[in-house]
């Protein structure tokens, strides 16, 4: 006998149907079963991250998978514990997700070692998403710092595969060094083929760099920003927040069109262990995508 699992697409969720309430925990299906998924390819980009290719087993689950920029999956190892990854890949490819995945621990650590073939588990997609059709007929400024890159790559693709919706897309990526740089292979894809504007700068140069060096603020000096017609969305290290925030306020943009993404120490993805609160709010419930201003309403959140 065969098990037809029905069809599902969350974007046709009711919660899904508008902007989404970033005061509110999200309603979510069910996502407590992990799905049996195979590592495709794991591909060295630095000598802390790879970039996985995963492909969930079942075809009607791997069908029925669908998520938004910004949000994350649980990525399980089965005998050494699960980790909350966030989804760098774009929401319209079906067939395989791209997690980038940096050595940090005894989980991740397992995980560099695993090749092409080995098998995971997969439990999502969790938290709020980058509200992309709020941006619509507007200027998105992208803004990542270090590891940033991650999360902001899939809204790089939507911004792509929806070019007619924005205006100009222009992304800010900074690094510690230029060995730090990820996707580098991909940027001037991304400037020639896609039409965005990149700009990188990095802290310690090596004999080889050419480009900027400072810090990602600096760069603001080179974009011009109508801050009555553009969003922003920023991602990278918490103390990143305060000082790229506060600029763009400076220059006249809303707290609430800016959107970051706050991942802190997130376990289960479902609010049960507590380890991600910040006061009441779980960033895995309530996050990890919130605007601006909520964040700055949130006690000890940067």
């Amino acid at each position: 006998m065969t098990l037809k699992i029905p069809h599902h697409d969350i974007n046709l969720e009711p919660f899904m149907s508008g902007p989404p309430d970033f005061n509110r925990k999200l309603e979510r299906i069910p996502t407590e079963r992990s799905l049996k998924s195979q590592i495709l390819a794991a591909i060295p980009l630095t000598d802390q991250e790879k970039l996985f290719h995963i492909r969930i087993c079942d075809p009607a689950e791997r069908g029925n998978f669908s998520f938004l920029p910004g949000q994350f999956v649980m990525l399980e190892l089965p005998g050494c514990g699960e980790v909350a990854i966030s989804i760098s890949g774009s929401s319209s490819n079906r067939e395989f997700l791209e997690l980038c995945v940096r050595k940090v621990g005894k989980v991740t650590g397992m995980l560099h070692r695993l090749e092409a073939g080995a098998f995971v588990g997969i439990r999502g997609p969790f938290g709020t998403h980058f509200p992309m059709q709020e941006m619509t007929d507007a200027n998105v400024l992208l803004i990542a710092g270090g590891l940033g890159i991650v999360p902001l790559r899939s809204t790089i693709y939507w911004g792509n595969e929806h070019r007619r919706d924005y205006k100009d897309i222009t992304i800010l990526y900074g690094a510690r060094d230029p060995s730090q740089i990820l996707f580098d292979y991909q940027v001037e894809e991304w400037r020639r083929i896609y039409g965005l504007r990149i700009l990188t700068i990095v802290e310690h140069p090596d004999d080889y760099w050419d480009g900027r060096v400072g810090l990602i603020t600096d760069l603001f000096e080179d974009v011009p920003i109508d801050p009555d017609n553009t969003f922003a969305v920023v991602c990278g290290p918490p103390v990143m927040f305060k000082f790229v925030c506060t600029h763009l306020s400076n220059l006249g943009l809303p707290r609430q069109r800016m959107f970051v993404s706050l991942e802190r120490r997130m376990h289960c993805g479902m609010g049960k262990c507590c380890r991600c609160n910040v006061g009441s709010t779980f960033t895995c419930l309530d996050g990890p995508v919130f605007d601006y201003w909520t964040v700055m309403n949130l006690k000890e959140a940067i």
